[in-house]
């Protein structure tokens, strides 16, 4: 059974830091594409970080030199480390894991589509204040 379940997130100031962490289960050959979206309002989910099974990561224009997204295989985990945050950032991330470990896309920002991903862990609410 496939099972996604993220942790940390909640609230930093301005310039801060969160950590989030995501426990992925269910999957015994891995993923080919894995990554941390955030909600949009009218455009449905945004990719802000995603890491491919070569451990090649992309990442939205607005967090590059901020976000760091990282995969820890043996452990089965997936983290994002956000540093310098702003208001900006305020909004609800989800990790998520495509279901299929070959691919046969390419897992790249700003390309990859939320729909591409098969398995998603419910929201962590990150709010930054000023």
């Amino acid at each position: 059974q496939h099972r996604l379940l993220g942790s940390g997130g909640g609230s930093a100031q301005s310039g801060g830091s969160l950590r989030l962490s995501c426990a992925i289960s269910g999957f015994p050959h891995g993923s080919y594409c894995m990554g941390w979206f955030r909600q949009v309002p009218g455009k449905g989910r945004e990719g802000v970080a995603v890491i491919d099974k070569n451990n090649r990561a992309t990442y939205v224009d607005s967090v590059k030199g901020r976000f760091t997204i990282s995969q820890d295989i043996t452990q089965n985990n997936l983290y994002l480390q956000m540093d310098n945050l702003n208001p900006e950032d305020t909004d609800m991330y989800y990790c998520a894991a495509d279901g299929d470990f070959q691919g046969g896309y390419s897992c790249e920002l700003p390309d990859l589509q939320y729909w591409r991903m098969d398995y998603w862990g419910a929201g962590l609410q990150v709010t930054v204040s000023s």
